[in-house]
């Protein structure tokens, strides 16, 4: 067990992970300067996100919001709009309020102290550690999902990663193996270790540069670990939508604030009863939400999209409001709009109701 070897051993565990860091680090944005604010960012970004992704999401809103004031300054309609296709919207929401704080508690620079960001909106353990350890290096292990990988070879864990035991032997390692030298690029270097080369499917052993302190890799059991947990269990959920048009304006909806899209924009729609068809769905879904009797629904596409453990199939139907078209009576949202079809680009919405207006874009949808 390397975290259990000699203090000689593990410093040259060190040293090896961060020689190869040196050489092999990506060139993330965030590591010109390892500003507080950018890391912190970064961090809320990279949660449940690639990495490409993440950059290129990152740089866009860094061009829309340098810096704390400029996010607590923005209306939080711009917020979600910047972070529209990363999902998981209440991380952006939490931004947005713990900038606020930021700004009024602590002029605008970010706490350095641990205590301080875990009472802010959104930044639990692992995020107050990652900020402390990379942006102010700071002595604080790091624990991702890339580390719980390579320590779980490193040790040849033979339990899954979720059981109290195997977490309490993983933070023991994390505690232990700590450069508290230089716990910024020490960290960073065993996640990148993770992610480029004790990767989940076809690890790159032969390259890993601390291979030899490796039992999994002696044991040859790396492709075994860690152990899997019992997946759980996939849920689908089907819904049905109705894109409503009236003199070339769409009608669309803010989801109410502690709805899980809550801020977001939609066609109105729901989930289908029990063996109901989706153009009945439209009818009775659309009546209850906003009071109109819509007609004519033409059925226009089936779009599908995943997050966590769901999956959610949007079919979606043109319809016809009333005329001449009475005042909504909302009942699931917060307000409406009517808007032409190039203004729909400035509403957030959800990924399915966002793969529909990017379908309307793509065949020339002239708005008529």
């Amino acid at each position: 067990m390397i975290d259990k070897k000699s203090e000689t051993v593990k410093a040259e565990f060190r040293h090896r992970l961060l020689d190869w860091f040196t050489i092999h680090q990506r060139p993330l944005p965030w590591r010109r300067t390892y500003e507080p604010y950018q890391v912190w960012i970064a961090e809320i970004m990279g949660q449940q996100t690639q990495m490409e992704r993440v950059v290129t999401y990152f740089q866009g809103w860094m061009d829309r919001f340098p810096d704390v004031a400029a996010v607590a300054a923005a209306p939080e309609q711009a917020i979600l709009k910047a972070w529209e296709g990363l999902g998981y919207y209440s991380r952006a929401r939490n931004i947005h309020k713990a900038a606020g704080r930021i700004l009024t508690e602590f002029n605008g620079e970010i706490p350095s102290s641990h205590r301080q960001l875990l009472d802010l909106p959104g930044i639990g353990p692992y995020t107050a550690a990652a900020i402390l350890s990379i942006a102010y290096n700071q002595a604080y292990p790091l624990l991702d999902a890339n580390v719980e990988r390579l320590f779980a070879r490193l040790d040849d864990i033979n339990r899954p990663l979720k059981t109290l035991k195997t977490r309490r032997k993983l933070e023991s390692m994390a505690a232990a193996l700590l450069d508290r030298n230089d716990p910024r690029h020490f960290n960073q270097a065993l996640m990148e270790l993770g992610a480029l080369i004790c990767t989940p499917k076809k690890p790159a052993c032969p390259q890993c540069p601390v291979q030899p302190y490796c039992r999994a890799y002696r044991a040859d059991t790396v492709e075994f670990r860690p152990l899997p947990s019992a997946r759980d269990k996939r849920i689908d959920i089907v819904m049905a939508c109705g894109i409503i048009q009236h003199h070339e304006r769409f009608f669309i909806q803010q989801r109410l604030a502690d709805d899980i899209w809550g801020g977001l924009w939609e066609f109105p729609g729901g989930r289908l009863l029990e063996g109901e068809e989706p153009v009945h769905c439209v009818l009775r879904e659309v009546e209850e939400e906003t009071g109109w009797q819509v007609s004519d629904p033409v059925f226009y596409r089936t779009v599908e999209h995943h997050y966590t453990r769901y999956r959610v199939t949007l079919h979606a139907f043109f319809c016809r409001p009333p005329e001449p078209v009475p005042e909504p009576v909302l009942t699931a949202a917060s307000r409406f709009a009517w808007v032409p079809f190039a203004g729909l680009a400035d509403y957030p919405f959800p990924a399915g109701h966002r793969q529909l207006i990017t379908a309307l874009r793509d065949g020339d949808f002239s708005g008529k």
